[in-house]
């Protein structure tokens, strides 16, 4: 039995700084997007709210509020962005690693535990984009926003 008081363990959301701290990374992250070789042509007609639309994602995935459900259609738009992208793996590997270094710069928490549940998340929904990116996929057309935790290592709290 774990001695952690899951009531006062805060969310990934509230332990990686809030809505503005995801705003910081993915605006810095999308900064970069245009001059990398491997992503510009995934991203040459992104939408000028892109990282604001990635960062509510993540807000709402983590255990924020539940914006982009509210203001941008949930799940259901979040895969029409994706359908029939055709992402390579090289694509998807490069977006997680310059995602992970964009966490650095900005100063998102490096905590062991955090990185952990960040790394995990980011792994899990870009393998998913990919799969569900493909010519002839057919994944669920209505699903809900996944809400990620700690896992199996809740943040540390002396």
């Amino acid at each position: 039995m774990s001695d952690v008081d899951s009531s006062k363990t805060p969310t990934l959301y509230e332990w990686a700084g809030g809505t503005e701290a995801l705003k910081k990374l993915t605006e810095a992250f999308y900064r970069k997007v245009p001059q990398d070789e491997v992503l510009a042509p995934v991203f040459a007609h992104m939408s000028p709210h892109h990282a604001e639309h990635v960062a509510v994602w993540l807000a709402e995935v983590f255990g924020g509020p539940a914006t982009y459900t509210e203001r941008h259609g949930g799940y259901p738009y979040m895969l029409s962005q994706h359908l029939g992208r055709a992402i390579t793996e090289q694509q998807r590997r490069r977006w997680v690693n310059l995602m992970l270094d964009t966490a650095d710069e900005v100063g998102l928490p490096g905590d062991p535990e955090f990185r952990a549940a960040f790394v995990g998340y980011l792994e899990w929904g870009t393998r998913l984009a990919r799969e569900n990116s493909q010519p002839g996929a057919q994944p669920p057309k209505d699903a809900p926003v996944p809400r990620w935790g700690w896992g199996v290592a809740p943040p540390y709290q002396p």
